[in-house]
């Protein structure tokens, strides 16, 4: 059985530095290095479609319920305005998930902070206009949407830490060069009837 799709507001990465070796060049410090045609950064989590709206029929003792959560959300995903390319840059690799991932921290320009700001403000909105009360508990406590803190730090995972340490490891600096945003499949975004 396939599993099911998560969902995800993001950019794919385009390229790593100057040439392929570049990016190859990160295997030194990480496990595991991940293949290049599937890196990303993300911009907002939604995770998989069914267990939001369970999650928002839960939360709201089924004044709303979960067919009607995942219509809206998907309306609102669909209706998204599109972030262009951009370039960031990176000089460390940081350990996310628990200790499990490494990823590029990227300092990205403002239009893309401004950008997520305001992915984060729209679901704000959609949670409220779905009768969910005390929106931030719930977009911290909702399992479907998976988020640990509120602070988002833009990052691409890139493989598995050789070590167990947390602290970040510097590397030379790299250019990481990013698409236009897209919703990661998308193609599952059809709402129950």
């Amino acid at each position: 059985m396939q599993p099911v799709p998560r969902i995800t507001v993001e950019v794919p990465v385009l390229s790593v530095g100057p040439g392929p070796s570049d990016y190859e060049a990160l295997g030194t410090y990480v496990t595991a290095l991940r293949r290049p045609q599937g890196l990303h950064l993300t911009l907002l989590h939604i995770g998989i479609m069914a267990d939001l709206g369970q999650d928002v029929a839960d939360w709201t003792k089924g004044i709303t319920s979960a067919g009607d959560a995942v219509r809206h959300t998907t309306d609102w995903l669909q209706g998204l305005p599109e972030l262009d390319g951009f370039t960031g840059t990176s000089g460390q690799l940081i350990v996310l998930g628990g200790g499990s991932i490494s990823g590029l921290e990227v300092d990205v320009p403002p239009q893309v902070h401004d950008y997520q700001v305001s992915l984060v403000q729209g679901l704000h909105d959609l949670l409220d206009r779905l009768l969910v009360d005390n929106v931030d508990d719930f977009i911290l406590g909702s399992p479907a949407l998976g988020y640990r803190y509120p602070h988002w730090v833009p990052h691409v995972a890139v493989g598995r830490p050789m070590a167990r340490e947390r602290r970040p490891w510097a590397i030379p600096p790299l250019a990481v060069c990013f698409g236009p945003s897209r919703i990661r499949n998308a193609r599952f975004l059809v709402p129950p009837p």
